[in-house]
C-alpha cells in the first residue's frame, strides 16, 4: 500500500478518532498505562505508610486510587508521591511515542509495523523524550541565574544605576525570551513523543523542533486542538455508550433469575464497589491547589501564572476525559457472600478497571494520532518536507540489509563463476 493522501490541513485533524481506533494503539497505551499505575500505586501507599497511616486503613480508604492529597505529610512523603506521579506521566509518554511510531506507519500504508515494533523504537529513543522538557527547564532556569548575577552588579553604589540602565535592552530581550521559552516548554511537553516519534530526534534536536514549531506555526497549534479536544471527547463518549450498552446487556441475560439471578448481584456488586471507591466523590478538585502567592509584578509571577494555567487547563482536560468514561457502577448487593463469589468478584473487579481503563487509552489515542498528524503538517508546511515519502531509519535499515545480500549475491555467484571456469581450464 502507498502512503495515505493527506490534505496537509486542519481537515487531516478529523481522521484522528478513526486512526486511533485500533486495538494495537489501544493495547500500546493500556500496557503503558498499566506499568506507570503500578509504579503509582506503590509509591502512593508507600508515602501513605511513611505520612503515619497503617497500610491496612489506607487500602480500605482508598483501594484502586490512592491519593496523598489531604493528608498533612512531611517531605519526604510528598517527594515519593512526586515521584511515582512522574514515573505514570513517562509511561504515558513513551506510550505516546510508540502510538505516534505505529500511526506514522499507518500513514505510510505499512499496516504491519507491530507493537513490539514500536515497543523496541522506544527503547532506543527513550531519551528525547524524557530529557527534552528538562532541557527546556534547564534554559528557563540558567537564564533566571543569568539574570540574577547580573542583578547584583546593580547593588555596586554609584555605577550599578549607571549599568542597569545601560543594558536595560540586553535585560529586557533576555526576559522576553525566557517567557517565549514557557510557551515552548509547553509545545515540548504536547509535541515531543510525535518529534521522536516521527522525526527520530534526540534532545537537542527535539528542543530545536520545538523552539521552531512554536515560532512559525503558533496559530495552527491553538486552532487544531480547538478541533482536535472535541472530537476526542466525543470519541470517547460515543465509545462509553457501546461500552455500556454492552455492560447492561451482560447483567440483563445473566442477571436473570433463570441465570445467575443473585449471583450476579453478589459478584458484581462487590466488583462494582472496589472499582467505584466511595472517597473519589469528596476528592479533592486538583485545580484547587493552583492558588499561589501573590509575587507582585516580577518574572516569578509570570511563571506562576503561567504554570497554573496550564495545570488548570490540563485538569480540566483530564476531568472532561473522565466524566466521559463508561459508568459501570452496580448497586452492591445486601446479602454476606460467599468465598467463591468474594473471589470471583476480586477478578471481575480487574476486568472493569481494564475496560475502563481500554477507554481512557482510546482518548489518549486520540491525542497522541492528532498530535502526530499536527506535526506532519506542520513540517510539509513550514519546511516542506513531506513526512510520508521521507525515508525513516527502520527502511534505510531495510535497504542496507537488502543491499549487503544482493552483495553477498553476487559475490557468490562471480566466486562460482570464476571456479566453473578454473575446473574448465583444467
Amino acid at each position: 500500500m502507498g502512503p495515505m493522501n493527506l490534505y496537509f490541513d486542519f481537515r487531516d485533524i478529523f481522521r484522528a478518532p478513526r486512526l486511533a481506533l485500533s486495538g494495537k494503539k489501544i493495547w500500546i497505551f493500556i500496557v503503558g498505562n498499566l506499568a506507570g499505575y503500578i509504579v503509582y500505586w506503590v509509591f502512593t501507599y508507600l508515602s501513605l505508610v511513611m505520612s503515619g497511616i497503617e497500610f491496612g486503613d489506607a487500602l480500605s480508604i482508598y483501594g484502586l486510587y490512592p491519593c496523598l492529597f489531604g493528608n498533612d505529610s512531611p517531605i519526604l512523603p510528598w517527594i515519593i508521591y512526586g515521584i511515582g506521579i512522574e514515573a505514570w506521566i513517562i509511561s504515558i509518554f513513551l506510550s505516546c511515542t510508540a502510538v505516534s511510531r505505529v500511526t506514522l506507519k499507518q500513514l505510510k500504508g505499512n499496516d504491519f509495523f507491530s507493537a513490539k515494533d514500536a515497543w523496541d523504537y522506544v527503547n532506543k529513543h527513550w531519551h528525547p523524550i524524557v530529557f527534552s522538557s528538562i532541557s527546556v527547564i534547564l534554559i528557563i532556569v540558567f537564564f533566571l541565574i543569568f539574570a540574577a548575577m547580573f542583578a547584583l552588579f546593580g547593588k555596586i553604589p554609584f555605577l550599578g544605576e549607571f549599568l542597569f540602565s545601560i543594558l536595560y535592552l540586553f535585560y529586557f530581550f533576555g526576559s522576553l525570551f525566557t517567557v517565549y521559552t514557557l510557551f515552548v516548554l509547553l509545545t515540548t511537553i504536547i509535541y515531543t513523543p510525535a518529534i521522536v516519534g516521527t522525526y527520530e530526534e534526540d534532545t537537542m534536536g527535539t528542543v530545536f523542533q520545538s523552539y521552531s514549531i512554536t515560532w512559525s506555526q503558533p496559530w495552527r497549534i491553538i486552532l487544531y486542538h480547538f478541533i482536535l479536544i472535541p472530537i476526542t471527547l466525543i470519541g470517547v463518549k460515543i465509545l462509553s455508550w457501546f461500552w455500556k450498552a454492552s455492560f447492561q446487556l451482560i447483567n440483563f441475560v445473566f442477571g436473570c433469575d433463570w441465570f445467575m439471578g443473585e449471583k450476579l448481584d453478589n459478584v458484581l456488586g462487590y466488583a462494582s464497589s472496589l472499582v467505584y471507591a466511595d472517597w473519589m466523590s469528596g476528592a479533592i478538585d486538583i485545580s484547587d491547589l493552583s492558588t499561589v502567592p501573590n509575587t507582585s509584578s516580577t518574572i516569578l509571577s509570570t511563571i506562576s501564572d503561567f504554570s497554573v494555567s496550564v495545570v488548570f487547563g490540563i485538569t480540566n482536560l483530564v476531568e472532561l476525559i473522565l466524566d466521559c468514561l463508561p459508568n459501570l457502577s452496580y448497586q452492591p448487593a445486601d446479602e454476606v457472600l460467599s468465598g467463591a463469589e468474594t473471589f470471583s468478584g476480586l477478578i471481575l473487579s480487574f476486568v472493569l478497571f481494564l475496560i475502563l481503563l481500554s477507554v481512557l487509552s482510546y482518548g489518549l489515542s486520540v491525542l497522541s494520532v492528532g498530535e502526530t498528524i499536527m506535526f506532519v503538517i506542520f513540517k510539509k508546511n513550514s519546511d516542506d518536507d513531506n513526512l510520508l515519502d521521507r525515508k525513516d531509519e527502520d527502511e534505510l535499515e531495510e535497504e542496507n540489509d537488502d543491499t549487503t545480500l544482493d552483495f553477498n549475491d553476487e559475490s557468490e555467484r562471480a566466486y562460482s563463476n570464476a571456479s566453473s571456469g578454473h575446473s574448465e581450464e583444467e
